[in-house]
């Protein structure tokens, strides 16, 4: 069997829906056991970041568009090369699938991260939630199978789509083994990367683009109101609009640190003594899982699928609620034993995400259609 990814994201984006493309190619990579006999294609229109697919040994054919048409070739004119190409099942890690489908004789998947231009609209620019409209809708109801990375995103896409259950697979996600390293090696990294950002004290740290969804103001709120004076807050993310509106009244024991590369996350994350992720809506939220990978508890807001990615590895509060939010704060950071729980607690709960298990079950997704 012959299987096609639309892995543009995972050549040129270096965020959310690169890292999750990154993930299932990287998973499905190693022989497994399920998957004799698979073979893959990644079709892409163009490639800016090869380092990550020949960071190990993998069995993928890589497939450009023809110069100059990579946005219609990826949305209309990849249906003849999937043909030509004998691809049994095509599967879209990033909302959409091609238009045009119906005459291709290929299956179809599409994973959907999550619907929130619809229950939020307020927060994107009419052009945008436009074109997201046409391109979530087309691939939920002419795919043969649909993804999705939450329960919550399964809700959802019932709820706006109308689509079937049966139609919908829940099938999790997980951050790169990157941040899994062992007690030994965690004692042992990280010394040069806090020196270079200068975190000199204890610190809690908060992995996110800058949005007003992604809810930071409220997070610097809450640690200010918190009385953990022996602590500093570091925010990592974009440079943004919203970002500047939070610097404008900037506490000195809180820190931003813009543009940090990937590699040095881990270093950062186990670095930390609790990662908080404040969002008051997400389709699944990988930091969280990144974070107990890497040994550190975690506090998250209640209201979409946090309590999906961070099980009972982590504490809850309303995100709207800063008084709440800096109270969970201080209930983990004052209490050992509740954060070394947290932390054994978070270590069992994402054995659920492992590339094994989330490969069996897409090899198992494929093998049906």
């Amino acid at each position: 069997m012959r299987i096609g990814f639309d892995a543009k994201r995972a050549f040129n984006n270096q965020t959310g829906l690169g890292n999750y493309s990154r993930f299932v190619i990287e998973a499905l990579s190693p022989t497994h056991p399920q998957g004799g006999g698979l073979e893959y294609i990644l079709y892409t229109p163009k490639v800016k970041n090869l380092a990550w697919l020949n960071s190990f040994d993998h069995n993928f054919v890589i497939k450009t568009s023809p110069l100059g048409v990579g946005g219609l070739w990826r949305s209309w004119l990849i249906n003849n090369d999937l043909k030509k190409d004998n691809v049994d099942v095509f599967h879209g890690l990033s909302n959409e699938i091609p238009f045009g489908i119906n005459k291709s004789g290929v299956k179809f998947v599409v994973t959907i991260h999550d619907l929130i231009f619809l229950r939020y609209p307020e927060l994107y620019p009419a052009i945008d939630r436009f074109f997201y409209q046409q391109k979530f809708r087309y691939a939920c109801e002419n795919a043969d199978a649909i993804v999705a990375v939450s329960q919550q995103t399964k809700d959802d896409i019932m709820e706006f789509y109308k689509i079937p259950s049966e139609r919908i697979r829940v099938i999790y996600q997980d951050c790169q083994s990157i941040f899994s390293l062992s007690d030994t090696l965690k004692e042992q990294v990280g010394k040069e990367i806090l020196r270079k950002y200068s975190l000199n004290k204890p610190y809690i740290i908060c992995v996110s683009s800058f949005s007003e969804r992604k809810n930071q103001k409220r997070l610097v709120e809450a640690f200010q109101i918190s009385g953990l004076k022996d602590y500093e807050l570091v925010l990592v993310g974009g440079k943004s609009k919203y970002a500047e509106e939070i610097t404008q009244n900037f506490p000195k024991n809180t820190k931003i640190l813009y543009g940090v590369p990937s590699v040095e996350l881990p270093d950062l994350y186990q670095g930390a003594s609790l990662c908080v992720y404040p969002s008051f809506f997400e389709g699944f939220g990988i930091p969280i899982v990144e974070a107990l990978h890497s040994g550190i508890p975690v506090v998250a807001a209640t209201g979409s699928c946090l309590e999906e990615a961070g099980g009972e590895g982590a504490l809850y509060a309303n995100p709207l609620d800063v008084n709440d939010l800096a109270d969970k704060m201080r209930q983990v950071l004052t209490n050992d034993s509740l954060r070394n729980d947290l932390v054994l607690k978070g270590k069992e709960y994402i054995k659920q995400f492992s590339s094994e298990i989330i490969a069996g079950q897409l090899i198992k997704l494929y093998n049906e259609l």
